[in-house]
């Protein structure tokens, strides 16, 4: 039995979700919480080279979109990865993908089916000037 396919996001999720992975910094941060699991803002600082402020800033922006998950633990907040808007944009790319492979099935049997062109005519440069008795650069004449 497979399993059932990801909800259909709206386009402008979509947009919103391949704008936040189109930053490296979060793409980063996105794999380090899937590879180590949930850790607060200032454990994923150390990580990066950046203040906790600007973790913060990117964790809100994945937060947005739904790949990342606030969980309060005492004092401290915690983010984890949430894999369920990934499915579903593996989805529309799936879709794509295959829309496209549908494309060009379509333009293979198309080809096939044509009679072969015939071979075209050379141009009068690659056939040359003076074949045909035309003035060459030079100014001479050959014989016709």
């Amino acid at each position: 039995m497979s399993a059932a396919p990801a909800p259909r996001p709206a386009v402008g999720a979509l947009d919103a979700l391949f704008g936040a992975l189109a930053d490296p910094t979060r793409r980063a941060l996105v794999e380090r919480l899937v590879r180590d699991g949930p850790a607060s803002a200032t454990a994923l600082t150390s990580s990066f080279a950046l203040s906790r402020q600007a973790v913060v800033k990117h964790l809100q922006a994945l937060e947005a979109v739904g790949l990342v998950t606030p969980e309060r633990v005492g004092r401290e907040v915690r983010f984890r990865a949430t894999p369920e808007p990934l499915a579903s944009a593996v989805g529309w790319l799936l879709d794509a993908g295959g829309s496209w492979d549908r494309r060009i099935d379509r333009l293979r049997t198309i080809a096939a089916a044509r009679p072969p062109a015939a071979p075209a005519r050379p141009s009068t440069t690659e056939r040359g000037e003076e074949a045909r008795g035309r003035p060459t650069r030079r100014g001479t004449r050959t014989p016709q």
